[in-house]
This record gives structure tokens, C-alpha cells and sequence, in this order.
């Protein structure tokens, strides 16, 4: 299969490539790595990035960006960063993909664990966490020629010191187990 893995030099991507390669032919895209440069939160982005991967089989999106802040203090801009990167940059993925993906071809997506176990400073995230969750439940229903999936893992190991705080007592798991989670949902 072909496979492109969006967010592909993160923590996460990195571990999400390296399995798929092992049976797969991945091209590599993210914000400013990999083969094809996207910004998620531009539509122009998404479709120039299909324009240039060509015929895929499935799409992984590892990347996304949310604020965290204590809801008292989030400014409109910073619940915009989530709604407008990690939420609507995915749901465009799949929409503008149906495009360009083969047919009986998959979308994985990336929500998290905060919708279901909320930490303080993390609303954004948990907002939309949950709108993504919901947002593939839905979609599945409608697109008949594509599975719609999304992969929710707790914090990773390897990204435990740049949240340092805000997951204490959150029993983290390793990049790897994820990984194995995007291959079984392609």
C-alpha cells in the first residue's frame, strides 16, 4: 500500500513511519519536513499536498495543534489554533482526500485521551478531542467507498518531558504501541 503520513517527523510520526515502512511505501509529509511540505489548517495546503503525493491508499494523520492554557485565560486566538489546525484540519483531510484517495481507501486520525479524562489547562484539547471522536463516528456513517478511523492514545513516553505537568499520574505508553494501532486501523 501506498501511505501518507501526515505529521510524519513528530515524536509520533517518526514511530508511525518507521512501522508502516516494515510492509508499506510511506510518503512523509508535515509543516516543514518530509517530502510534502502542509500546513492542515489551510485548505490550499491540503490539496496541493494530494496534488503532489499522487495515488495513496490511506492517509495517517499524526499532527495538530492545540493551546494549553487555564480556560479563564484562553484567548479566542488560542481556541482558534485547535479548531482551525487540529479539528478542521483533519475533517479537511478526509473531505478534499476523497478526492484524491483510492477508493476503499483509509483515513486514520489522531483526537487524544483528554475528551474522556480531562486535565486542568486542557479544554482546548479536550474540546477538540471530543469534536474529532464524534466527527469520524458521523462521517463513517455517510462515506460508503472510505473507512473513516481515528486513533486516541494517552501521553507517549517520549513526549512525557515537553507536557512535563500536565499528565502527572497518567500511565503513559511508547510510541511503538501506538504505531501498532495506526497499522491495525489501515
Amino acid at each position: 500500500m501506498q501511505i501518507l503520513v501526515i505529521g510524519a517527523n513528530g515524536t509520533l510520526g517518526k514511530g508511525v513511519v518507521s512501522r508502516l515502512k516494515k510492509h508499506h511505501t510511506v510518503i512523509e509529509a508535515g509543516l516543514n519536513s518530509g517530502k510534502i511540505q502542509v500546513d492542515i489548517s489551510k485548505k490550499e495546503s491540503i490539496r496541493s499536498m494530494y496534488e503532489s503525493a499522487g495515488s495513496v491508499d490511506a492517509v495517517v494523520c499524526v499532527a495538530g495543534k492545540v493551546a494549553f492554557a487555564p480556560f479563564s485565560e484562553l484567548t479566542t486566538e488560542e481556541l482558534n489554533v485547535g479548531l482551525q489546525n487540529k479539528l478542521l484540519g483533519q475533517v479537511q483531510l478526509v473531505k478534499i482526500g476523497t478526492e484524491f484517495v483510492n477508493k476503499n481507501g483509509s483515513f486514520t486520525l489522531i483526537s487524544g485521551i483528554l475528551n474522556e479524562d480531562p486535565i486542568y489547562k486542557g479544554t482546548s484539547a479536550a474540546m477538540v478531542n471530543g469534536a474529532l471522536n464524534s466527527f469520524v463516528q458521523a462521517v463513517s456513517a455517510e462515506l460508503k467507498e472510505f473507512r473513516v478511523n481515528i486513533v486516541s492514545p494517552t501521553i507517549v513516553e517520549e513526549s512525557m518531558e515537553k507536557y512535563d505537568g500536565f499528565f502527572r499520574g497518567f500511565k503513559p505508553t511508547t510510541v511503538e504501541e501506538v504505531a501498532f494501532a495506526f497499522e491495525k486501523s489501515i
